[in-house]
């Protein structure tokens, strides 16, 4: 699916945090503004080019959608809203058209939108209208403290984005925890490259794109320099990848008539975390 704007490397703002955002729009001013503001607060951002498939949404790990829905014609646009609210409760919704009528925005709203702008508008009221629905499904949720998941020498916190060794933490960016919580939710399956492309990047993988290979290769890199007794991934060639912690004093076993084989991963290097975008 092509961007417009890329969605660039995360930073976390102490007010604000980080969030992904998509814009279903094609007016060009609005799109580099609202690009520039969203960078400006550390959010991640893309330009969809028209309304995506519900399972593309839920795949791209949303927390705010705004929408011109005069793009998706007259009641595609209603059914729209109505597929993507009921499939992402949590989602931030907010269409943004010009010259609504109140039978429109009641329309709307009732159809599942969280919010209505008219255009035109300024960016900052955008910001702040997603922050405030955001907020607000926040406060709704009941405080859970899953607290720290241990594997082998591997604490995991993902109230930290971070995984610790002995109390020593393994430095991991935001894209390599994210890597390594997949595979270790899934811990004893294989993951194949695509399905963990699909959970940690948030979109389809393209031919040829060896992200997934790099990223496990600084993750194992990092893990072993803190847990060099352990073995935690293993790569099921032309396959993709399993979460299972193996000490010196388990030796790993796998019957090949029941396992994939398990051999070195290999060794071409693309980064990747978000592709290259064709500038609007």
């Amino acid at each position: 699916m092509p961007l417009a704007v890329p969605l660039g490397p995360p930073h976390m703002s102490s007010q604000r945090g980080t969030l992904r955002v998509a814009v279903i729009d094609r007016d060009a001013a609005l799109i580099k503004v609202l690009g520039k503001r969203f960078d400006a607060v550390g959010w991640e951002h893309r330009v969809l080019p028209g309304g995506a498939p519900v399972e593309d949404l839920v795949a791209m790990k949303l927390n705010a959608l705004v929408v011109d829905i005069t793009l998706l014609g007259p009641e595609d646009g209603w059914s729209f809203i109505g597929r993507v609210s009921d499939a992402l409760p949590e989602l931030a919704l907010v269409v943004c058209t010009s010259n609504p009528t109140v039978a429109q925005r009641v329309r709307g709203l009732r159809a599942g939108a969280d919010d209505w702008i008219g255009k035109p508008c300024h960016p900052e009221e955008v910001i702040a209208r997603i922050e405030a629905i955001v907020r607000r499904r926040r406060r709704s949720r009941p405080e859970i403290d899953a607290g720290p998941v241990v594997i082998g020498e591997l604490e995991i916190r993902q109230d930290q984005f971070q995984a610790f060794v002995g109390g020593e933490p393994l430095d991991l960016t935001r894209r390599e925890f994210e890597l390594l919580n997949t595979l270790a939710d899934a811990a004893g399956k294989v993951l194949e490259r695509e399905e963990i492309y699909r959970r940690v990047w948030g979109y389809e993988m393209a031919h040829g794109d060896r992200s997934v290979d790099v990223f496990v290769r600084k993750l194992r890199s990092k893990i072993q320099k803190h847990s060099p007794g352990w073995n935690y991934i293993h790569t099921h060639f032309g396959i993709g990848y399993r979460f299972e912690p193996v000490g010196d004093a388990e030796p790993e076993t796998a019957s090949p008539a029941t396992s994939p084989a398990i051999v070195p991963e290999p060794i071409e290097i693309v980064e990747a975390d978000w592709p290259e975008a064709t500038a609007v």
